[in-house]
């Protein structure tokens, strides 16, 4: 199993999420932040899919790869900054990714499908792009949410939460609404899908 080219990928990926400066405590250890985020990611996916495909599995993976070296900050604020940061992310987070695929054995039709799932390319038709958003989001509700409800104008947060929703298809949902929030986040996310 560890020589197959999908085992070689996840392995030269979680390399690289190791590479992060920035740590989480996970019961009681520190832990490279995008290897654990990574994980939460992978983590997602099992209760998302079934039988998720190599392809998907790795698009899932490969999602923040080497986030921290390119910082928000480094774009400007507001809307257009930040999509524009988030676009190009995924574009050097899907070539870094088809790059490890092919050095490990796939083929170039395997290593661009991974890239364009990574690229959210296809999204509410391509199930492996389907599949990088609803984890993104899963993972951005169940360990950001909270303390960036706190950093965020009311009115404008509602609008992050019904956009967030209008991406995720309707076994996210499902999922969605069963995390563990507190009253105010809950409380928020129920406005929004009133709204």
């Amino acid at each position: 199993m560890s020589d197959t080219p999908y085992a070689k990928t996840l392995a030269a990926l979680d390399a690289l999420h190791a590479q992060d400066p920035r740590h989480v405590e996970v019961e009681g250890a520190p832990v490279p932040r995008e290897l654990w985020h990574a994980g939460r990611m992978s983590a997602w996916l099992e209760r998302l899919h079934e039988h998720p495909d190599e392809l998907i599995r790795l698009a899932v993976r490969g999602q923040h790869l080497q986030r921290w070296q390119v910082p928000r900050s480094d774009y400007p604020e507001g809307r257009v900054g930040y999509l524009t940061w988030r676009r190009d992310q995924g574009q050097r987070a899907g070539e870094t990714t088809a790059t490890l695929m092919r050095e490990a054995g796939f083929d170039d039709e395997s290593a661009e499908a991974v890239k364009r799932m990574i690229r959210k390319q296809g999204l509410g038709r391509d199930p492996g792009a389907q599949a990088v958003e609803d984890c993104a989001c899963l993972v951005f509700l169940e360990n950001y949410f909270a303390d960036f409800s706190k950093q965020i104008d009311h009115d404008h947060l509602i609008r992050i939460v019904q956009m967030t929703w209008k991406k995720m298809s309707p076994k996210a949902h499902e999922l969605a609404l069963g995390l563990p929030m507190s009253a105010a986040a809950r409380s928020l996310v129920e406005e929004a899908l009133a709204g």
